[in-house]
């Protein structure tokens, strides 16, 4: 009964320290630049890989492959959430892991069907699975690491904002204005946000470091992307692209491991 008392501040609303201001600012400037930066245009050759082999059938075939290391990890992760496999200390912890997962694993479809027809239509189903993982993860650090409630309730306002970014962009491509602007900046807020509440709000329970790992894979996933061409080039095997996939699904894996392993730290609940 003495940890009630802890588990109520974990639960209920906490005093506004500098961490949430920052978080808080931090957020009003991603969406302030949004509304105000000039538009940015999709360019076509985004779409114009390295890689456009055609093997069994399937055009861009590794490109399109390589994206069963989201659907490994994603499933994997929905089985160590449901399974109870992982450590939460409360069920409703379980949520923006489980939406996590979700994402990863529709981006596994979402991307392959991309692969198979590059374009601006197309792309719109590799996107909007990412920004549902990316707001369940960030979702999931400020349970883990700031407040359970306030991660609870952010879910669904984050998942929303993440859609309307893609379908925002997608509705200005067609209507011959597109701007992936605020796409662009919703995933380099969340990836600042979640090194923000790595390095300075540690994480209720212990492996909270391994969401490093995640910041990792996703700047390596983000090189490969880069040198798309350079990378084939060296040995004509595998492109940029295709290990970008494979990177990327990592930092899914990494989550997995992070659950599997972690427990929940002593004293914990009774931490403000």
């Amino acid at each position: 009964m003495r940890d009630a008392g802890g588990l109520q501040r974990c639960l209920g609303a906490a005093p506004m320290n500098r961490r949430t201001r920052w978080i808080i600012g931090l957020t009003a400037l991603a969406l302030i630049a949004a509304f105000v930066l000039p538009a940015v245009h999709q360019p076509l050759e985004y779409h114009d890989f390295a890689d456009h082999r055609h093997v069994f059938g399937v055009d861009n075939f590794l490109d399109v492959v390589s994206n069963a290391g989201f659907l490994v990890f994603g499933l994997s992760g929905l089985f160590i959430v449901a399974s109870g496999r992982g450590n939460f200390a409360l069920p409703a912890e379980r949520w923006p892991y489980a939406v996590f997962f979700t994402g990863l694993t529709l981006t596994a479809l979402g991307s392959a069907y991309y692969h198979l027809a590059p374009d601006n239509e197309t792309l719109f189903w590799d996107r909007l699975p990412m920004t549902i993982a990316f707001m369940g993860l960030v979702a999931s650090q400020i349970v883990d690491r700031i407040n359970v409630r306030a991660g609870l309730a952010l879910l669904l306002p984050m998942l929303l904002l993440g859609a309307a970014s893609v379908i925002y962009w997608r509705i200005s491509e067609r209507m011959g204005a597109g701007n992936v602007l605020p796409y662009a900046i919703l995933q380099g807020y969340s990836v600042l946000i979640l090194l923000l509440l790595t390095m300075f709000s540690p994480s209720r329970y212990t492996r909270g470091s391994d969401i490093y790992w995640v910041f990792g894979w996703y700047v390596l996933s983000k090189l490969l992307e880069t040198f798309d061409g350079e990378v084939l080039a060296l040995a004509h095997v595998v492109s940029g692209h295709t290990l970008k996939h494979l990177a990327a699904a990592l930092a899914g894996c990494a989550v997995c491991i992070m659950l599997l392993k972690r427990r929940l730290k002593d004293g914990a609940l009774r931490a403000p």
